[in-house]
């Protein structure tokens, strides 16, 4: 064994080379970044009923309080992600948790919609340097064929941090008000930080080279094992946009994050209203309810993502893709029969939109990693930057207006149908519920465009990943 794989080191000191305690130390920050990351990004949903009474807003104007945030988190990612390849990954993510965390806790200040908004895309300028700048970072820290754990892992931030806000935002909003709530969730973003400076940035490509070094020493020449070297140090530190764009499986995997996030989004932003007004719950039950789906759902298909992904990416190039296809197409039934059930049939709603909720963020795990194959190291940050731009503005952004709209819409054609000219409550319930069906007929076109994507990423993964 190398000395630089035995060596224990700790992710905040000086050294020239990563090894595994140096790589988990660093993961494990990140992962903490992410958690509170999707922590804040989440408080706006577990804290949808009290801000939407408050301010008298209908589900469209508050399904428009995430897309706003989704709109400018989208376009300001591409320039963010550009960055990460070019400059420090630590300062850049360091200046955005700073900016998201001011910005949640400035939100107990907002007195009127407009207020909100303006406090919640200063939100979406801080979060969109996380992305683009952490999976990049992890992409040096471990080698290809072991990446599905620690990216799984990091995005695991997605139900660990949505859990956590809406098992603490929405008691903390009964208990105190959402205001309280807004400035509780800043807190720790702000704590973080000190720590986030204290890590060691890896080298760009430090994971290939590392990989390259042990293969050709165990299978080449002392001679073929130099050139493999050298040709793996001496490429390019930068690519360019057309140079992604020109990978069919990437294009497959835009569409897919569209699809995804769209339901993702909708889940985050009216779940909790969705747990309310159906099953008759107040917010803190409600977000405590969520915060179970989040979590056990979310955690357990993250961990089962991870290590599927691993092991069978050593046996089929298409592997990962095909396991996130036969997850999404296993979620349309249970979403479908999850969103159905009424009051009284809450104990058939929470495992059935648990178990849903799980396999759509197998996505994480296995999708992601599979970016990370098909593109060399001095394009992550760019790959991911488009990713998000694209699979944002034409999916996630769409998630909480969209249904929203599409809640009223049947809201007010449930009131006609009952010869009422009044918008109450019970109608309200019946159009959220009518209007989340939308989930399970997208994670149906989710799945057909993974299959499509696992059909061009072998050829992919040899013309353009960095492990070719």
């Amino acid at each position: 064994m190398s000395s630089s794989s035995s060596t224990v080191e700790s992710p905040f000191r000086p050294a020239a080379v990563t090894s595994t305690r140096f790589a988990v130390g660093s993961l494990m920050v990140l992962v903490l970044v992410n958690i509170i990351n999707f922590y804040d990004r989440q408080v706006p949903g577990a804290l949808a009923e009290p801000i939407r009474k408050e301010f008298g807003l209908s589900d469209s104007q508050l399904g428009l309080l995430g897309s706003a945030f989704t709109w400018l988190y989208a376009v300001v990612g591409l320039p963010l992600g550009l960055a990460a390849d070019r400059y420090s990954r630590k300062w850049l993510l360091a200046a955005g948790v700073t900016v998201w965390g001011a910005l949640t806790g400035c939100a107990a200040w907002a007195r009127s919609l407009p207020l909100l908004v303006v406090s919640r895309l200063g939100v979406a300028v801080g979060e969109a340097a996380c992305a683009p700048a952490a999976t990049s970072w992890i992409g040096d820290l471990f080698p290809a064929e072991k990446r599905s754990r620690p990216l799984a892992l990091f995005m695991l931030g997605v139900p660990i941090g949505g859990a956590l806000s809406f098992f603490l935002s929405g008691p903390i909003a009964l208990a105190h008000g959402w205001r309280t709530a807004m400035v509780m969730a800043a807190a720790p973003a702000l704590v973080i930080v000190p720590v986030l400076l204290l890590l060691r940035e890896p080298q760009r490509g430090a994971s290939e080279r590392q990989s390259t070094e042990r293969q050709t020493s165990e299978r080449q020449t002392p001679e073929h094992k130099t050139l493999e070297y050298k040709a793996v140090t001496t490429a390019p530190a930068t690519g360019s946009i057309w140079q992604v764009l020109r990978i069919p499986t990437f294009l497959w995997i835009i569409a897919s994050g569209a699809l995804v996030n769209f339901n993702l989004y909708a889940i985050g932003t009216f779940l909790p209203a969705f747990f309310g007004r159906i099953h008759h719950m107040n917010v803190g039950r409600a977000g405590i309810v969520t915060g179970i789906v989040y979590g056990v759902g979310g955690i357990s298909g993250g961990l089962f993502a991870g290590y599927l992904g691993d092991s069978i990416a050593r046996r089929q190039p298409h592997g990962r893709m095909r396991a996130a296809a036969v997850a999404s197409l296993c979620a349309v039934p249970l979403a479908y029969f999850g969103v159905q059930q009424s009051y009284g049939s809450l104990a058939m709603a929470i495992p059935l939109l648990t178990v849903a909720y799980g396999l759509l963020n197998m996505y994480y795990g296995l999708v992601y990693a599979s970016i990370q194959d098909i593109v060399a190291p001095a394009l992550r940050g760019t790959s991911m930057s488009i990713y998000f731009l694209v699979m944002y503005m034409g999916g996630a952004s769409f998630g909480p207006i969209l249904t929203g709209q599409l809640s009223d819409r049947m809201a007010h054609r449930a009131a006609a149908a009952a010869g009422s000219l009044q918008i109450t409550e019970a109608f309200r319930a019946i159009g959220l519920q009518q209007a989340m069906l939308v989930i399970p007929v997208l994670s149906l076109g989710l799945a057909l465009v993974l299959w499509m994507g696992s059909k061009t990423i072998a050829r992919d993964m040899l013309n353009h990943g960095g492990t070719a």
